[in-house]
């Protein structure tokens, strides 16, 4: 998992996250005052970047503030978690197997295993 490559055009630009990895690409669509278990997978990292809105992301129970065009990469079997401060929408990239099910849940609000 590496950073992100920006390629400038004449139009503008473009940033490349993945380049023939096997990668998940998910639209993560957050409330302000939510947010998601906190919890780490055994199989894979992830790489976050805040599309809209604002997050509190928690990696290994340190808080870190993201807004719009912050990034955050979560290795695995790292705990964290993304709380809502405002709307947001993040863009998350999965690296590695991916299995919904490969959530290792420590903290949840929704009383789920």
């Amino acid at each position: 998992m590496g950073k992100a490559i920006t390629d400038r055009r004449p139009w503008g630009y473009f940033e490349r996250f993945t380049l023939n990895e096997r990668t998940t690409v998910k639209l993560l669509h957050v409330k302000a005052g939510k947010r998601l278990s906190y919890q780490y997978h055994k199989n894979r990292s992830e790489f976050w970047k805040v599309v809209k809105g604002e997050v509190r992301a928690v990696l290994k129970g340190k808080p870190i503030r993201l807004s719009e065009g912050d990034s955050v990469k979560v290795p695995a079997r790292t705990p964290h978690r993304i709380e809502g401060i405002k709307d947001a929408i993040v863009l998350e990239i999965a690296y590695g197997k991916f299995d919904e099910e490969d959530i290792v849940r420590i903290e949840d609000d929704y009383n789920r295993a």
